[in-house]
């Protein structure tokens, strides 16, 4: 799936299975926004990998579908989970009992914890329908590097070696065929999100999967990568982060809170790419980083606001009730959509542009 395919397509609801090279395969959802990720299977002579799931029922079932009819049937008999969240593991229980089910032990420590998966907070409108999932982890668990086979057809997991997306991350590694499934290693043209594991480490990451040199590269949001296109992913990536890190050590230096750096953030040319309210939970996270202290999840949520799909289609904040104190944060401007951009000479956009208006909570 090239970009210009993904431009014509904006919904989970065009999802489709791609063939990337024989037998290797991209379950691709657009638009790859919050909770829309993207999968894949890879099949040879003694059945098929899954690498992912989807978020909801509906859409893993279509998934597992897809996959089924293009191999044949042939039994699932391993998947891989690239990391902890939602949108790449509630659907592990629709998996027949019999796959194995792999990930790294901090994502498997990381999904049995995770609270979301039971109930949704009020934090997307509307609520995401999970359906009839139930939480299901690996059983088996790697650190560093496992290797799966398929027949000859090898697979390499691998770990970034420290935190980066999350604590947890794995890659699907095809040598001979060069084929890469990064998880969220890469957002490709989404904003990418690393609240939950290292700024620092996320940026280092983007040299060792460079290093592997792919010629396709299934990103965890957005399209797939080719091997032409890899070098300006990677570099817009690379840049996003360094934004981050600089906004970080000017807010702290400024004794500004992660909300009020964000604020003053000119986004420049990643104004464009979709969930650009995540920069205050990157901001968050480079905060945390940066003095050694652990990350509050919650605090940094209360911080961001909530994503809604407006009447007109676009993303945007809503106030999210602070069941702890009985308040609601006040995050409640609407984000401007891309129609509303400014024009040239107007002045930077920043992140007020994105409806924080909100209290500046440290």
């Amino acid at each position: 799936m090239t970009d210009t395919d993904a431009a014509t397509v904006t919904t989970p609801d065009a999802a489709a299975l791609h063939q990337i090279v024989d037998g290797v395969f991209a379950w691709v959802q657009p638009d790859g926004t919050w909770w829309i990720n993207n999968a894949g299977a890879v099949t040879g002579a003694e059945g098929t990998i899954v690498i992912d799931t989807c978020a909801t029922e509906q859409r893993t079932r279509r998934f597992l579908a897809a996959v089924r009819a293009v191999t044949g049937d042939a039994p699932l008999t391993m998947a891989v989970n690239t990391h902890q969240h939602g949108d790449h593991t509630y659907g592990n229980s629709l998996l027949p009992a019999s796959t194995v089910l792999i990930g790294h032990e901090a994502m498997r420590e990381g999904l049995l914890a995770d609270p979301i998966i039971d109930g949704c907070p009020p934090v997307w409108q509307p609520v995401p329908d999970w359906g009839r999932v139930t939480r299901r982890v690996p059983s088996v668990v790697m650190r560093s590097e496992l290797t799966l086979f398929t027949g000859s057809r090898r697979v390499e997991l691998r770990h970034p070696g420290r935190p980066a997306h999350t604590t947890g991350d794995v890659v699907a590694w095809l040598p001979e065929e060069r084929v890469l499934f990064s998880g969220d290693l890469i957002f490709h043209g989404v904003t990418p999100l690393m609240f939950m594991g290292s700024v620092d480490g996320a940026l280092a990451s983007l040299g060792r999967l460079a290093d592997l040199d792919p010629e396709h590269v299934v990103p965890g949001h957005g399209p797939v990568i080719t091997q032409a296109g890899l070098p300006d992913a990677l570099a817009g990536i690379e840049r996003y982060y360094r934004l981050v890190q600089q906004t970080a050590q000017a807010g702290r230096r400024e004794g500004m809170t992660p909300l009020q750096a964000a604020r003053h953030c000119d986004l420049g040319e990643f104004a464009t790419w979709p969930d650009a309210e995540r920069l205050v939970l990157n901001l968050h996270r480079a905060y945390a980083d940066a003095t050694g202290a652990e990350l509050d999840l919650v605090q940094a949520a209360r911080g961001r606001g909530g994503v809604q799909r407006r009447p007109d289609g676009q993303r945007g904040l809503r106030t999210v009730p602070d069941v702890a104190s009985g308040t609601r944060s006040t995050l409640s401007q609407p984000r401007l959509p891309p129609s509303s951009a400014r024009p040239v000479g107007a002045g930077p956009r920043t992140i007020a542009s994105y409806g924080y208006g909100g209290t500046d909570e440290p």
